[in-house]
């Protein structure tokens, strides 16, 4: 007998029906933000234009860039298979990445907005035979809907907070019914599975991170040129991914800085590219002048905040600051992904709030590849070491990209765990997707 859904997600499932009428006004609220993409609305609706390939469909759901690039080798081993593959995400700076990064055969589509009619449009036209949900973007309706056509559900690169932990536990038998839901939870790192084990997910293996083993994010060559030559020998800091009250703290530590260091150049990319204009302004107030990289502006001898607000463009920050203090991890966020900076040779620097990494933290400051610092005051002393002696910043660097190379390998654990269900789809092929 189908297990009963709790009271909790019957409520869900009759709001999210009545709310349907509604979203054409929240489409026109967020294609004003930019938040939509305008020519393919009907995605979110569930529709397609793309007809469905023949043969078994792996269906793969992430929420954003983070989730689409970490799973990226994946994919190239799932089409070694020989298999058709669907990627669904849920942001406009996703989709422009899937059209850069993925294969010509790969199909995206927007995730449907988690409607029942419109996730029943969305599975009834795709048919997926397997279905991959990344990390932790877990729409209740999706999975029950797709979990009631007998869709097979795997939690790939599988994270989960404490934060997240203790909200879902005042909630045991709505999680406990999505878990269950999922063939197979793949946990990022221990204390993931044995959260994901406590909130009641049957089946855990802990396979590591993805994103360990996925490839340095790229830069275009013209615009990295350009924004090099703009910079020239000015010795170059940078704070990524940051979130509001971090950038007052890095002006503050460039201020303490600049007259010790002649032209020093802090690059600031914040984790929300809307919030540009709000720290340039927060650097007039300090006394520093800053640009904005949207504006199609580039740096000029006078600059002393370069704010790279835009999308995508992190590989370029990577490559120009040997020293980068990773956002999110100053104010009480929970930190943001340090990999990618130290695949492309920087020395990372964060705060004291890293709960979301906090086993690849842990790592690299046990083994001297990454450093805490508690305020403005400690960064400040630290990247003006580091300025003046670029052998220890150096060392640091090579400890992180090190302790890396010890914690990757997940990409063959989830492929291996994956295995089973992609050597189903070789011996028995359903002929009639139709």
């Amino acid at each position: 007998m189908a297990e009963r859904l709790p009271a909790t997600l019957r409520a869900y499932r009759l709001l999210t029906t009545a709310a349907a009428p509604f979203v054409p006004v929240l489409f026109a609220l967020r294609l004003k933000k930019g938040k939509e993409h305008p020519v393919r609305l009907a995605e979110r609706r569930g529709e397609s234009k793309m007809p469905r390939p023949p043969g078994p469909l792996v269906w793969l759901h992430g929420a954003s860039v983070g989730e689409l690039n970490a799973v990226l080798p994946l994919i190239d081993r799932i089409r070694a298979h020989d298999l058709n593959v669907l990627v669904t995400t849920g942001t406009v700076t996703s989709a422009g990445i899937a059209e850069k990064r993925l294969p010509p055969d790969v199909i995206h589509q927007f995730a449907p907005v988690d409607i029942p009619q419109f996730t029943s449009r969305f599975l009834d036209h795709w048919k997926p035979d397997l279905g991959l949900f990344i990390e932790s973007d877990l729409w209740p309706g999706m999975i029950l809907a797709a979990s009631e056509r007998g869709v097979p559900l795997i939690l790939v690169n599988g994270r989960l907070s404490e934060r997240s932990f203790q909200r879902w536990r005042m909630f045991p038998r709505t999680i406990g019914a999505l878990l269950r839901r999922f063939d197979l939870c793949l946990a990022q790192s221990s204390d993931d599975g044995a959260r994901y084990a406590g909130l009641g997910a049957p089946r855990i293996t802990t396979s590591g991170n993805l994103k360990l083993d996925a490839p340095a994010p790229g830069a275009d060559e013209a615009k990295l040129a350009a924004l090099a030559e703009a910079i020239g020998p000015r010795p170059v800091v940078a704070a990524a991914s940051t979130h509001p009250g971090e950038e007052a703290a890095i002006m503050d530590a460039h201020r303490r800085l600049k007259h010790s260091f002649p032209g020093l150049l802090t690059l600031i990319a914040p984790r929300h590219p809307e919030r540009g204009q709000g720290i340039a302004d927060i650097a007039k107030v300090s006394g520093l002048t800053a640009v904005l990289r949207s504006q199609n502006q580039l740096p000029r001898p006078s600059t002393d905040i370069y704010v790279v607000d835009t999308m995508g463009e992190l590989g370029l920050v990577y490559r120009l600051a040997r020293i980068v203090l990773m956002g999110g991890s100053l104010v009480s966020h929970g930190g943001q992904n340090p990999i990618e900076a130290i695949k492309l040779g920087a020395a990372v620097l964060h705060g004291p709030y890293v709960a979301n990494f906090a086993e690849i933290y842990g790592v690299l400051d046990a083994a001297g590849g990454a450093e805490e610092v508690a305020d403005s005051g400690k960064l400040a002393i630290r990247i003006g070491t580091w300025l003046k002696d670029d052998a220890a910043r150096q060392a640091v660097a090579d400890k992180g990209l090190k302790s890396m190379n010890t914690l990757a390998g997940a990409l063959e654990r989830t492929v291996a765990a994956l295995e089973p269900y992609l050597m189903e789809f070789r011996l028995d092929r359903r002929p009639d997707h139709a």
